[in-house]
């Protein structure tokens, strides 16, 4: 028997042509559709995956930008209890070649210019829009099937979607979110109550964020639960967003700073339209307080709500509302928020001991948003909890309210433009340089993108390596969002007695002193 929590999720599409069949879900570039012919397409694409083997418990892969293709993939998948693996398009091949070995994804969707990255990876590869050489294009192929309205047998505890976050040990993790974690991230706008939380069938929301990230998923996820349209754009490019919040009247938006930052510099902005917009969410990395204070008068009639969480709470799981912000700006505005509804936070010490307001430690989350674990991943699943605390790897204090202040980071990650960065992903791939004979990845403070890659490298012995082309090097390796931005060169790296790099003393001569060291 099917779980009312997993029918939440299974059951979006089928909800929305019940209660208005025509009116528009999902835009994109030229495309629109309604609910009625989306989830016609649904129920097409769960005939499909099943002729193809796809059922329970099976890998389905989208390599691309914002699509709607994605959105029929995602919602057929639910239906089947297959799970969606949204890969990040910004990866090099070997990469992604990674991510779909280890999910062992059995079909992929991806765009014809994506196919020499994806090589004979899956065993399945279909194509977003236009067919290419033998292989079809998504929706003619599910096109060829009859509707299929059966829903399989899911429980909350059901995995639906497996999102890759950076990974400590240098490959990326699969984050388990389950039927159950993301229900329980779309109720909690009807547990808080408050009129910003509140989503009706008229919103229009923009999806500017990857959906490849928790972040574009989970506010495509929220705007068709609540039968409302999606304007999705391919990427967040800032022409597109402020002519988008204009030309389709968007009510409902969701940025990182360093995109509000940018929208505050593009010219157009000024005397763009933007008073639509009633609900302006941010997250995912800190905010400049001027950043914050500039996009408040930039667009007047919005609620601004700061959003904090993680990939493997679901999503948010930490709000600042409206109320708690003041264009003239105050102390609270420098900090998250306070807890979701469904959401427990403590801060913890080394040794896992509890913490009084007002000092800093590993800030812990107990909720029914948070992910079931790793896959595949059984030691670091275990190392992710203290008991039924999900530990976040962030380093800050709560209040004598509850409120939430990031201050540093217990986990060794980079946060750049809202990518989660892991320093050893960088350092493998400089150590696979003839001419680097030792290095250390850290984040320095960066206006535009919050923080950036700095890489400190010991050469080897008569060596005169220069850092554009040790750049050009990790650039053909990983993905460009973490390549280091500038190189320095020292003679020694400092390390502890047992061996280990000094990164808290690397980073301490490009940050504040006392400041927070996270950007």
């Amino acid at each position: 028997m099917t779980s009312t929590a997993a029918l939440v999720l299974a059951g979006m599409t089928e909800r929305g042509a019940a209660r208005a069949p025509r009116h528009v879900a999902l835009v994109s570039g030229d495309s629109r559709i309604d609910y009625a012919t989306l989830h016609d397409a649904v129920l097409r694409c769960v005939a499909a995956l099943r002729a193809s083997g796809i059922g329970k418990g099976s890998r389905v892969g989208y390599l691309g930008l914002n699509s709607i293709d994605y959105v029929i993939l995602l919602q057929a998948a639910l239906r089947i209890g297959a799970v969606t693996v949204a890969v990040n398009w910004r990866l090099v091949a070997r990469e992604i070649a990674y991510i779909v070995a280890d999910a062992q994804i059995g079909l992929l969707v991806t765009e014809a210019d994506r196919l020499a990255a994806v090589g004979d990876s899956a065993p399945l590869v279909l194509l977003i829009d236009r067919p290419h050489q033998d292989r079809p294009a998504f929706r003619d192929w599910i096109a060829g099937f009859a509707p299929d309205d059966a829903v399989a047998e899911l429980q909350s505890g059901d995995v639906a979607v497996q999102l890759y976050t950076s990974g400590t040990t240098g490959h990326p993790k699969g984050a388990l979110l389950t039927h159950g974690s993301l229900t329980a991230s779309l109720n909690q706008s009807r547990l808080i109550g408050e009129a910003w939380s509140a989503w009706h069938d008229s919103d229009v929301s923009l999806v500017a964020m990857p959906q490849f990230h928790i972040g574009g998923t989970a506010w495509t996820l929220q705007t068709m639960n609540a039968g409302g349209t999606a304007i999705l754009l391919g990427k967040p490019e800032i022409a597109d967003i402020i002519d988008a919040v204009e030309r389709y009247g968007v009510t409902k938006m969701f940025a990182v700073p360093a995109v509000l930052g940018m929208i505050l510099t593009d010219p157009r902005s000024a005397n763009a339209d933007l008073t639509s917009l009633r609900s302006l969410l941010y997250g995912a990395s800190p905010i400049p307080l001027d950043i914050l204070k500039r996009s408040m008068a930039l667009f007047p009639n919005a609620r601004f709500v700061q959003m904090y969480g993680a990939t493997e709470t679901s999503g948010t799981i930490v709000y600042l509302p409206p109320e708690d912000h003041d264009i003239a700006g105050n102390v609270r505005m420098t900090g998250c928020g306070k807890p979701f509804p469904q959401v427990e936070l403590r801060t913890v010490d080394s040794e896992g001991n509890e913490l009084p307001p007002g000092k800093v430690g590993e800030i812990l989350v107990r909720s029914p948003l948070v992910m079931s674990g790793y896959h595949n991943l059984a030691e670091a699943s275990a190392a992710a909890f203290d008991g039924d605390w999900y530990r976040t790897g962030d380093a800050g204090y709560l209040d004598e309210d509850g409120y939430l202040y990031l201050f540093d980071r217990v986990k060794d990650m980079i946060v750049s433009g809202a990518e989660n960065i892991y320093p050893v992903e960088v350092e493998t791939a400089l150590h696979e340089h003839p001419e680097v004979r030792d290095c250390a990845v850290i984040g320095v403070p960066d206006p535009r993108w919050g923080e950036a890659v700095k890489a400190i490298v010991v050469r080897v012995p008569g060596s005169t390596l220069e850092g554009t082309a040790l750049i050009a090097f990790a650039r053909a390796r990983i993905a460009g969002y973490k390549v280091p931005k500038s190189v320095d060169f020292v003679d020694t790296l400092p390390r502890n007695p047992s061996g280990k790099i000094l990164k808290k003393e690397l980073r301490a001569q490009y940050w504040p002193r006392d400041g927070r060291q996270v950007g």
